[in-house]
């Protein structure tokens, strides 16, 4: 009996294995697709919208989330603070074209993106958030003259925020802020405001040196009146003390001033009555203690006047 056996085709097991080695191969990249279908990771500042068969049935906060594979499907929508540049071009309340380039920071609302998805799309931005600024844009410029938009530009900035907020909000996106960049004129409009700012800067130049010159002459006034003060402050201390010096001179002070500048020399000439007496020079060695008397010279005298004797 076992000669009549037929032994099993080795090249039949051979093909056996490599079909059981595909049909696993198979198996794992089916069940690592299924796997990798089934988990979805939700990165920080996006949310998820989940949908069913493209019906939205739910929002998927940060983080790691499992869904039904093939049935399910995951739109991200980004959550973070967006800046978005835009500018237009309107006219002024005096009919001044302006060009008006602003900056807004906006974000979509957490908690209304399965609205925003379901009502707008995720091009949000080209659909709605542009449109909405050109006709803020229009409608701030509108209000102002060409000169307030640059005067009042904080005013125009919190306009066109308040139109925005009234316009985006009930869709699901919050406007943060407004910043405008820039104003562009004009030419006409622009040599215009220049020469009305220089005429102000001369006018201000020119009110400036007039203050400083009146000011200059206050202080002049100001030194002549102190210096008159002073003047007068000195000749009133200088009669004073003229005053009290006359108070306190007498002939005795007089003599005793006299007597301690005298050099012990005496005049050879004095006045009298009759006019000027000789002094007799008397030699005072050996007549100590004594003290020279003046002889008068008599009227008649052929001495002249004015010369000495004794000589």
């Amino acid at each position: 009996m076992n000669q009549n056996r037929q032994p099993f085709p080795t090249s039949t097991m051979r093909g056996w294995s490599m079909s059981a080695a595909v049909g696993i191969v198979l198996l794992i990249m089916i069940a690592i697709f299924v796997v990798s279908n089934s988990v979805t990771t939700i990165e920080a500042g996006t949310r998820g919208v989940l949908k069913t068969f493209g019906e939205i049935t739910g929002v998927l906060d940060e983080g790691l989330h499992f869904r039904t594979p093939f049935i399910t499907s995951v739109t991200v929508v980004e959550v973070r603070t967006q800046r978005y540049e835009s500018n237009s071009s309107a006219a002024s309340r005096d009919l001044q074209t302006v060009t008006t380039q602003v900056v807004i920071n906006y974000r979509p609302d957490a908690s209304q993106v399965d609205r925003l998805v379901r009502e707008i799309g995720v091009d949000y931005e080209r659909r709605v958030v542009d449109p909405a600024i050109q006709e803020a844009l229009k409608a701030a410029t509108a209000r102002f003259t060409a000169e307030e938009l640059i005067t009042r530009r904080p005013e125009v900035s919190d306009l066109i925020l308040n139109i925005l907020s009234e316009r985006l909000t009930p869709r699901g996106v919050i406007v943060e802020s407004v910043s405008i960049t820039d104003f562009n004129f004009s030419p006409e409009f622009a040599r215009a405001i220049e020469a009305k700012q220089v005429a102000e800067q001369d006018a201000l130049r020119a009110a400036r040196e007039l203050e400083r010159a009146r000011i200059e002459a206050q202080q002049q006034v100001a030194r002549a009146e102190a210096e008159a003060k002073a003047r007068l402050e000195i000749a009133r201390a200088e009669a004073e003390s003229l005053r009290l010096l006359g108070e306190v001179v007498s002939p005795q002070l007089l003599q005793l001033r006299f007597i301690e500048r005298w050099d012990g020399i005496l005049p050879r000439l004095v006045s009298g009555d009759n006019g000027l007496l000789t002094m007799l020079s008397i030699p005072t060695d050996g007549m100590l203690g004594e003290t020279p008397t003046a002889q008068p010279t008599p009227p008649n005298s052929e001495q002249p006047t004015g010369t000495t004797g004794g000589e």
